[in-house]
């Protein structure tokens, strides 16, 4: 206790104090524990209203300082668009100029352990929600899926890095089980002060690996994880000396007191102990139940299959009743067509009709069993057909379309292909004579 109040009287030196008000006002940009209150009825107008105000903000920043693109990109699957960087550049410096502004009306204080101590607390909870979010969904080894046939059947090479990764963990349950049990192991060191410094030292290490991962592999989340990064290091920044000493000059560690602050009222004891419940409901008990809930819808294919599941030859291609031969040079052609679960499908063909991705093209379809029909589309939210073929299974293993496409009749001859990936096959071996 007298280290405790020893450390709150402490007289900070002025570096420390101008770092400190930086990283209070950019932290607490990027945190923005307000929104947090988007979802509670009432009050979700705070959440709308500062929306619009970061989007006016970053557009004119955008426009008059920072020319980070002419017309920005808003945040989408992707977060590092030309938005998400003018978002930075704005916070970084709203920063700046808020911390001068800071030290020129506040230079004679002499340190903010208070104003520390909820900055360290807001951060040290949102690490813990981020961890538990991504951790609790690949718990269930849902972040990234085992490939399915069309990616199986399109060439390394053709794969972007992004996908590429993505594949690698996916293909590996057990691995991304691990992942997410390491992430969820540092959302719950990280809810109690007695674990908090351990579970920062885990945390460090856990997205600092996400970090290299998204900078190494071109996954467009680079952005978002430095940050968390950065939130790591600046609470252990704040355990400096005490760190040091354990882990290098092999001396007595000081307890941790940056966690600690004691309300002078009883009901604020009681507030805390309710939010606190309040935010492992929220954070893990809600994501445990959505994620449940999404295994299932994942994992329950209620798609009318017309056509059995597998990779198909095209053994006849004719467009106006003139038959296409094979030929390397006419990349419009089909090669082959691909039924997979979920109403997914890809045919390896460069037409533009269908959703490209990695020189297959890809598209979703649904069946009427009744007409013997099935309509293709580019994805399942399209509302309109890229066109609606007849189709008739002559035996097993063949299977006939037929309907119009891009007002040209088309007829294709389906032969199931017996192609078989040995990485399909999920290997494993104690015992290796040889390397693979």
């Amino acid at each position: 206790m007298e280290t405790a109040q020893l450390t709150q009287t402490q007289v900070w030196p002025a570096w420390r104090r101008i770092i400190f008000r930086f990283f209070f006002i950019y932290l607490l940009l990027n945190i923005s524990p307000w929104t947090w209150l988007g979802s509670i009825p009432g009050i979700s107008y705070i959440d709308d209203l500062y929306g619009k105000v970061m989007d006016w903000a970053v557009y004119f920043g955008n426009d008059h300082f920072f020319h980070v693109r002419k017309v920005l990109v808003p945040l989408n699957g992707s977060g590092d668009t030309s938005y998400g960087w003018a978002q930075v550049w704005l916070f970084l410096s709203l920063a700046v100029f808020g911390c001068i502004i800071w030290s020129l009306f506040d230079g004679k204080r002499k340190a903010y352990h208070q104003l520390n101590y909820w900055l360290c607390l807001f951060t040290r909870y949102y690490i813990s929600m981020i961890a538990f979010i991504y951790g609790i969904e690949k718990l269930f080894a849902l972040q990234m899926y085992f490939p399915n046939l069309s990616q199986l059947a399109t060439p390394l090479g053709d794969f972007l890095p992004m996908r590429f990764s993505w594949l690698f963990i996916g293909y590996s349950t057990p691995y991304q089980v691990f992942s997410g049990v390491m992430e969820t192991i540092v959302g719950l060191l990280l809810l109690y002060r007695r674990t908090a410094t351990l579970g920062i030292l885990m945390g460090t290490a856990v997205f600092l690996n996400v970090m290299m991962l998204n900078l190494c592999y071109d996954i467009p989340v680079k952005i978002f994880s430095m940050q968390i990064v950065l939130m790591c290091l600046f609470l252990l920044v704040n355990e400096f000396d005490r760190i040091v000493c354990f882990f290098v000059l092999n001396r007595p560690a000081a307890a941790c007191n940056i966690y600690d602050f004691h309300f002078k009222k009883r009901w604020m004891s009681i507030a805390r102990v309710i939010l606190k419940i309040a935010f492992i409901m929220i954070a893990v008990g809600w994501q445990f139940k959505s994620m449940i809930e999404y295994y299932k819808s994942s994992h329950t294919d209620t798609a009318i299959k017309p056509v059995p599941t597998g990779i198909y030859d095209v053994a006849v291609f004719a467009i106006n009743k003139d038959t296409l031969p094979l030929s390397v040079n006419d990349s419009l052609r089909w090669r082959d067509v691909i039924f997979d679960n979920f109403g997914s499908g890809s045919i390896r063909t460069s037409d533009t009709a269908f959703r490209q991705r990695y020189h297959r093209a890809y598209f979703s379809y649904s069946g009427d069993t009744l007409k013997h029909t099935i309509s293709f589309k580019k994805s399942q939210g399209d509302s309109l057909d890229i066109f609606l073929l007849h189709y008739d299974m002559i035996d097993s293993s063949t299977v006939f379309l037929w309907g119009v496409h891009k007002n040209d009749s088309l007829h294709v001859q389906l032969k199931r292909s017996a192609r078989h990936f040995q990485l399909a096959e999920k290997q494993f071996h104690w015992l290796s004579e040889y390397n693979r």
